[in-house]
């Protein structure tokens, strides 16, 4: 065998591990992050049940993925910082701050969270939706109480967004995440008008009656 042969062999024999080893790590990675995209999603749906000490529980077993996500991947650097990881940290942020914000309670940091800043914004971006259910929700029963402060949050978290006007590689798709808050909040502060004004008329219709 030539000396050329023998090199790549030895330099192949040592590369191979490193990419095994990578492919397990991601392997891994990506059945943990599915499992807290599921967490969070069911997490969400106890929040608009009015469910949060299960919602709490959800987020609490999604938070623990997350930990060892970033602890397996610290040596895998590409993969901690890879779209698949990006998607699940956003979901469970999403989680978190639509739970916060729906409970009226303090919001929770991307530090605490143990995700990145990108993520942070994506799933505070993403809560706009669930705010819009929240209130629609709200209304069909008949229950003004919270609805226009949560239309106030709403706009709020899209004036923020909106200047985070930063490249693809560094915001990770909140722009198009950003696009669409503001029909959401113009959808939804329309249809809060319209039954505001419904309700405005039948307490009118009832005075005179």
């Amino acid at each position: 065998m030539s000396k050329p042969v023998e090199d790549l062999e030895i330099i192949a024999a040592k590369l191979r591990p490193y990419f095994a080893a990578e492919d397990e790590a991601r392997e891994k990675a990506l059945r943990s992050c599915r499992q807290v995209i599921r967490y969070s999603a069911d997490a969400i749906r106890a929040v608009h049940r009015q469910e949060h000490d299960k919602a709490k529980q959800l987020l609490d077993s999604a938070h623990e993925l997350v930990r060892e996500l970033n602890r397996d991947l610290a040596r895998h650097g590409k993969l901690l910082h890879s779209g698949f990881i990006h998607d699940a940290q956003k979901e469970f942020a999403e989680g978190n701050i639509t739970l916060a914000l729906i409970a009226g309670e303090d919001l929770p940091k991307p530090r605490a969270l143990g995700i990145s800043n990108a993520a942070y914004l994506d799933g505070l971006g993403e809560s706009v939706g669930e705010l819009r259910r929240y209130i629609l929700d709200s209304l069909r029963r008949g229950d003004f109480s919270r609805c226009e402060e949560l239309l106030t949050i709403m706009d709020e978290i899209y004036g923020i967004l909106i200047t985070m006007d930063f490249p693809e590689l560094l915001a990770h798709g909140l722009r198009r995440t950003t696009d669409t808050i503001r029909a959401i909040v113009e959808r939804t502060r329309g249809d809060l008008t319209v039954s505001l004004r419904q309700k405005h008329l039948e307490k009118k219709l009832d005075d005179l009656s």
